[in-house]
């Protein structure tokens, strides 16, 4: 099948990366719909958005000038359940960016059989040249724009790039003080203290974990022998890196955004992450040399995780990759055209929707927490998680092999699969 293109002439470089991001997103979909067989009717249900909604978002600087960003929530699917899915504050945030990053989160939600529809949402800043006080002012505003259509049983936020708990706490609170009372389940990746899991803010790494080291036993490789490359030492790469590096594994390079980092003999994980606190980034680290970052994709070792941001394993650096298996901890880090030639190399992709879905899986534990108004323990939230991301693992596994398909076409065909049937038993209103 063709990958799919999108018209891209006279945008900004964001809008473009948008656009190419969504034809990713869109050709995966078409590839499942293929192979189940479905109609165009129902191929254009699953394409579209349920919901879109894009708002200017005005900011009163620490100074007194004003600035005024774009704002998105884009809700995808709605067939399964509410809509759930990140904020993410990126200057590169665009509208088709969102429409791409929801439709996965549907797929996401089905392949772990969460309750919950797909969705997105987004400001167009860079937090890092702003203040506490301006990156408050600019989340509850957002949030009182977006309100019509958010809350706990119709879509629930969660943290993403340039996002945390804190910016969840300001959302919950404008949520709240807008409708009168509390209301803990309007977003998820909340402090402890108002609401939040135990474990969630490492949910994604733990859960990236337990698959890489399912994906390693799979193709016979020890964990303790195994040789690591990691793009991306945020708030995934980081904890990912120390989680693998405690099991054995030889964590040979990262990166972040200011630069990348080699030594062949293994990072010392835990030094590293004192001089990132000390200095902000792993540059100048002493115990590894520096390295080019489009290196590091392509350095030869057992395990890739691209844990940054979406659109680096490209047409023009796949057939360079040496690593055996690729674990995708950041969402839709590998294009269309990509994906075709890793497969036919043979290295062995995990796909987003299955590898990073741990994040997901807690904010749903966090939601059912919520409704409670009980709190599970840390081990409690670590043994379901595990429990949960193996099972997906599992199933995805022996689809690929009963049906001789990739790894990301099995699991996004079952999660297409489970979308078009709970559409199909609802029936089309009216």
């Amino acid at each position: 099948m063709e990958t799919l293109t999108l018209e891209a002439v006279g945008k900004t470089p964001a809008e473009e990366k948008g656009i190419e991001t969504l034809a990713s997103a869109q050709t995966q979909l078409a590839r499942a719909v293929a192979l189940l067989g479905y109609d165009e009717g129902t191929h254009e249900m699953l394409r579209r958005p349920r919901r879109e909604l894009q708002v200017s978002v005005p900011l009163r600087r620490d100074d007194g000038t004003v600035r005024v960003f774009s704002g998105y929530r884009v809700q995808h699917n709605l067939s399964r359940g509410p809509a759930k899915g990140g904020v993410r504050f990126d200057a590169g945030v665009s509208l088709d960016e969102v429409r791409a990053l929801a439709m996965w989160m549907t797929w996401k939600c089905a392949l772990l059989d969460l309750p919950y529809g797909g969705a997105k949402g987004g400001v167009a800043i860079d937090p890092r040249d702003f203040s506490t006080s301006e990156l408050e002012r600019v989340t509850r505003r957002y949030t009182s724009e977006i309100m019509p259509i958010i809350g706990p049983q119709r879509d629930i936020p969660a943290p993403d790039i340039g996002t945390d708990e804190t910016t969840m706490a300001w959302m919950m609170d404008t949520f709240s003080v807008n409708n009168g009372f509390t209301v803990s389940g309007v977003v998820t990746g909340k402090p402890i203290s108002i609401g939040g899991s135990l474990g969630r803010s490492s949910a994604t790494s733990e859960g990236l974990f337990h698959v890489a080291l399912a994906a390693l036993k799979e193709e016979g490789i020890r964990v303790d022998q195994a040789r690591v490359a990691i793009q991306g030492f945020g708030k995934v790469g980081a904890e990912a890196a120390r989680l693998l590096a405690e099991a054995g594994a030889r964590i040979q390079a990262l990166s972040d955004r200011y630069g990348a980092i080699y030594a062949a003999s293994g990072i010392d994980v835990s030094s590293l992450t004192s001089h990132v606190a000390r200095t902000g980034t792993l540059v100048g680290f002493g115990g590894a040399e520096p390295i080019e970052h489009a290196q590091l994709l392509e350095l030869s070792g057992d395990l890739l995780i691209p844990a940054a941001v979406e659109g680096v394993l490209t047409s023009d650096n796949a057939s360079a990759v040496s690593a055996r298996i690729i674990v995708e901890g950041a969402n839709g880090p590998t294009t269309a055209d990509a994906d075709r030639i890793l497969e036919e190399r043979g290295i062995v992709v995990v796909p987003d929707i299955l590898a990073n879905a741990g994040g997901v899986l807690v904010s749903y534990f966090e939601w059912v927490q919520a409704h409670q108004a009980y709190r599970w323990s840390a081990r409690e939230v670590d043994e379901r998680l595990r429990g949960r991301m193996l099972e997906a693992w599992s199933l995805v596994r022996s689809r690929s092999s009963r049906d001789s398909l990739s790894l990301r076409d099995a699991a996004t065909a079952m999660a297409v699969e489970r979308v078009a049937d709970a559409h199909r038993i609802r029936g089309l209103y009216p």
